[in-house]
This record gives structure tokens, sequence and C-alpha cells, in this order.
């Protein structure tokens, strides 16, 4: 009965705060005129020390810890992000008013737009994925890295196929932010946008990057190029050398809000967590108080918390406290998902050491069989790869490993019949190299993805120049080799991508134990205080079957079941079971 009067009573608040708010909202429209503008020029550090710029920010009301940005400032930092950072040198854009002032929009060569109306405090894209997406003519869902061709113009590593590819643009996205309690001001003919809002939602998707204010300085970094506690890069060095201090009352009640807004269109797994609302999610298991506190690691520890106790997909995780956070800590734990990979990982680990040393060769020949262990993707500028290889050494980028695998298998008097891959302890990693592999089996790879913020999705072709010959035909894929895959729990992300593929088009045999799961892309994001964390992002991998996308988070079924460990790495044994099946 109490339990039941307290939520009556806590929804009667809340209606009254919503009722005050559009009331406050209103007020401040009609004095918007009365605002403190104070403009201001710091430098911008992108990535580290040596890369830095001046860029201009506003601070409003005399409040020194939020800044602004006006729609001039946004067109100028996006140019210098798509134009030089990316080197998108056929990036244009362009930027109109409309209502005397109030309305801006931002054109970009492509066609798409991004509107922002400061009268009714929104902001609205035409199409977001092309919009943030480079001016090449590849797919605005593309995940690869490269361009597919070197400086001289000769094709490099990927081809990107037209015949099998398609794509569905999604739906009009208009972001109603008096929705979240927060208003765009309009003074003396100008309109003002929070950085953080930029770095949210443009920024981050597209670069990985986010926005850091620390009164001192701007940074466009991620939590990486911070480095860890005890071992900061020096760009960390001078982020956390600021004074730690209390977040100003306009910081902690916007930062609340720009984190809901951002969790609301940006996490990937919402639906599946049965999450409607952010912020009601925080108010129901109370820490939206926290979240909102003058005490930058009180907000801290119930965002870790949130995150890695509540969210738990083994994606999103706390990466690293604000400046603000005076102790300079964090008081979170894990998640039960989180601990049990852990302990599971260790258990898998300590097995694999005892029959295949530690850390297990990355190409191993028994008999007919070849084994190829990945433990995480990962891969070099695409350029590197078409380097001589050190013939005595076995490569540990994986891109290398494979074209090193390649000229291993085919060889003269080549005995291999067999080629597994053991993605047993594979955590995840690069798309360019997951794909690569994929490509190496398959020959046309088939990569889908669809966005769960925009209702977009494509199905992308690649092929993969794995003989590094810069031509793409069947001189490039594993024909004539059976494929197995050795999987487990552990295999997650991309480790469960390629699993998903290779069972989908039925091109290999997996052998082992259902695997992880983890179907969204990660996305770097920050707080509007300075902290860093990251998310399952709205990129969600699956694979396309009967004109359908079919989601992969659950993990996929292996083909044949292993019972124990031991099985996975007792490799003269299951070399005889994989030629049995044969």
């Amino acid at each position: 009965m109490m339990k039941t009067m307290r939520k009556a009573v806590s929804w009667l608040l809340v209606l009254m705060m919503i009722i005050s708010t559009s009331v406050s909202f209103a007020e401040s429209k009609n004095a918007a005129d009365q605002i403190n503008v104070e403009r201001k020029t710091v430098t911008a550090y992108f990535g580290s020390m040596e890369a830095d710029s001046e860029l201009s920010i506003c601070l409003l009301d005399h409040v020194d810890d939020l800044p602004w940005i006006t729609a001039e400032d946004l067109r100028e930092l996006l140019v210098l992000f798509y134009g030089v950072y990316n080197n998108d040198q056929n990036y244009e854009l362009e930027i109109t008013t409309e209502e005397n002032g109030t309305v801006v929009k931002l054109g970009r060569e492509n066609g798409s737009f991004m509107e922002i109306d400061f009268d009714k405090d929104e902001i609205a894209f035409s199409d977001y994925d092309l919009f943030l997406h480079d001016s090449s003519e590849s797919s605005q869902m593309d995940m690869l890295s490269g361009s597919g061709f070197s400086e001289k113009g000769e094709p490099e590593l990927f081809s990107r196929l037209r015949f099998g590819s398609f794509e569905r643009a999604g739906a009009v996205i208009v972001l109603s932010l008096s929705d979240y309690s927060i208003s765009l001001p309009f003074v003396d003919g100008t309109g003002y946008i929070p950085l953080q809002m930029i770095s949210d939602f443009i920024l981050s998707p597209q670069f990985g990057i986010c926005a850091y204010y620390n009164k001192k300085a701007l940074f466009f970094a991620n939590s990486d190029s911070f480095g860890e506690e005890g071992e900061r890069t020096p760009l960390g060095e001078y982020y956390y050398s600021a004074q730690p201090c209390e977040r100003s009352s306009a910081l902690a009640e916007y930062g609340y809000h720009e984190l809901c807004l951002a969790m609301d269109c940006l996490y990937g797994l919402k639906e599946i967590h049965d999450i409607d609302s952010f912020d009601r999610i925080l108010w129901e298991i109370g820490y939206d108080e926290d979240l909102k506190s003058p005490d930058a690691q009180t907000a801290d520890d119930a965002l870790a918390d949130f995150i890695n106790v509540y969210l738990d997909d083994l994606h999103s995780g706390f990466m690293d406290f604000s400046w603000m956070n005076a102790k300079k800590e964090i008081n979170s734990y894990s998640g039960p998902a989180n601990s049990w990979y852990d302990m599971t990982l260790e258990e898998y680990t300590a097995v694999r050491k005892k029959y295949l040393g530690d850390p297990p060769a990355n190409y191993m020949e028994v008999g007919n069989t070849a084994y190829i262990t990945f433990d995480e993707f990962d891969n070099d500028d695409w350029n590197v790869y078409y380097e001589a290889l050190d013939p005595g050494e076995i490569p540990e980028d994986t891109i290398d490993l494979i074209i090193y695998a390649h000229r291993q298998i085919y060889r003269d008097n080549s005995p291999i019949e067999n080629v597994v891959f053991d993605l047993s302890c594979n955590g995840g990693g690069s798309v360019d190299a997951a794909l690569f592999i994929i490509s190496w089996v398959l020959g046309d790879t088939s990569f889908c993805i669809k966005n769960t913020f925009t209702g977009a999705m494509s199905n992308l072709m690649y092929r993969a120049d794995v003989n590094l010959d810069r031509e793409f035909n069947w001189g490039d894929a594993l024909t004539d080799k059976t494929i197995f895959c050795l999987v487990s729990p552990l295999s997650f992300s991309c480790g469960n991508l390629l699993p998903a593929v290779f069972k989908n088009f039925q091109k290999a045999t997996l052998i082992g134990r259902t695997t992880g799961g983890g179907s969204c892309t990660i996305m770097s994001l920050s707080t509007a205080w300075g902290s860093s964390f990251q998310i399952s992002g709205f990129n969600r991998m699956s694979f396309f079957k009967n004109g359908s996308f079919y989601d992969i988070d659950q993990g996929i079924d292996p083909d044949i079941y292993l019972t124990h460990i031991s099985s996975f790495y007792d490799r003269e044994k299951l070399t005889e079971i994989i030629n049995w099946l044969n």
C-alpha cells in the first residue's frame, strides 16, 4: 500500500514538474534577449597535444562549465572534421537562415541537411545516415574504414560490389528537445546549440570521437586518447590537470537530460532491454537524483553502476571519470553478464594453456588440418599489407595472419584439406578484419546492418584481395577446402558475426557451444560533465535471409556440440573428429 501511494505521489510530482518546466521555457524564450553571452576562443586538441586548432565557444549567463556554439561555429567544426580530419575533398556544407534567423539549415553536397529550429527547440535531419556519411559513392551505411584505392589509384584490399548490394533509407529524424527540458537559446539574432549535442549525435557516430571541455581547453578525443589512471597520455594529463570542482546547477540539469536524450536515440538494444525511456528507468531505480547531483563523483558512480550493472550487455561500459571528479575514482561493480564472461574466459584460457601454451600459435598445422586462432580482430592501415611480410614470423595482426595462412595453405605440395577458425576466445574487434575473413571463405561477402535509430537498412557486398595481386577473383578464396569454426560463449560481437554468416550461407561447420551474441557495434560517448563511456550503438549487425534481416544478439548454435572444454584444444583428437566428419 505504501509503495502504491509513493508511486502515485511521485507521478504527481513529475506531472507538476512538467507543467512547471513548460511555464519556465515560455518565460525563458520571452526573456531570451536578457541572456548574457560570452564569446571565447579556446585551443582545441584533436586526439593528441600535437594536433590543435583555435575554435570559438560561447558561455551563457556566466555558466563557465557548459559550452555552446553558434550555427556558424558548427559549420566550421564540421568542415574541419569532414574536410580536414576525414580528408574528404568533396565535402561541402552550406548554411542558410529563415524566419529571421530562428531556423538554420546546414545543407550537404549530397542533398541531405540538418535543420535547427531555435523557436521550436527542434533539430531535424532529412536523412541522418547520409548527413553523417562522407561524400564518396559508397553506401551511406558502409562500415569499412578505407576507400578501396591507394594514393596511386590502385585497387586496395577490398572491392565494393554493386551487384547484391542495396540499402533502404531511414525515416526523417526530429529531435524534440523540449521533451527533454532542453532549450535552444536565441539571443540578438543568434541561436546557440550545446556542444555536447553535436558530440553525441554527429561526432561520435561518425568518427568515434567525443567533445570534452575542462574550462582550460576543448578536447576532441575518446577515453583511449587520455590513457588510463596511472598511465595517462600527455593529452590525458592536461585534460585532468584542471582543478576539480562541483558542477553548476545548469550543467547538472542539462547533463542529465542530454544523457537521456542520447541514450533514447543511440542505444541499439533499447527494445531488447524493454526500455521505453531512459529518464523513466533511471527514476525507477533511483539514479536520477544522483545523476543531477552537483558532485561529479556521485554522478559518475551512478552512471557507471547503471551501465555496468543494469545494462550489462558486454559492449557497454563506463570508461573514465570526469575531470571534475575530485576523488578521481569510481565506485561500481560488474554486472552478472560481465562477471560470468570474465570467469568463463579464465576457465577456457586455463585449459587452452595446458594444451597449446600461452599464447597459442596463431597458425598451426596438424596433419591435413590448419588451425587459425583469433582472440580478437584487428588491422592496420590498408596500404601496409602490400609491403613484404617476414616469412619467418607468424603475424599477430588479423589481416596479415590471413594473408600468411593463405600462402601456407596453398603452398606447393601443401597437405591442407581442412581449415579451422578458432574463435573460442574471440571477443570481437575490427569490422574490416572480420569481413576480410568472411570474404576469404565466401568469396563475395554479404554484410547486413540495421540502424535502430533511423530504421535504415543495408546489405552490402565486398570482395577481399587476400593474395595481394590487386585483383578480386576466386584466387582470393578458400574454394576447395572444408571449413570448420570453433565457437564458444566467449565468441562475441564480430566473433559472433562470423559464425552467424557462415551458418547462414552453410559454408562452415560450427563446432563447440552457443556463441555469446553481441549484435551492435560499439559507440563511444561522453557526458556533458566530461566522463567517458561506451554503449551498444544503433548499428546492429544482422544476417539477410529470404528478404528479411535477422538479429544475431542471442548467439548462434553450433552444428556439433563439445561437452568438455579440453575437446576444444586437444588438436590431435579434434583433427580425428574433423576427418571422421568428412
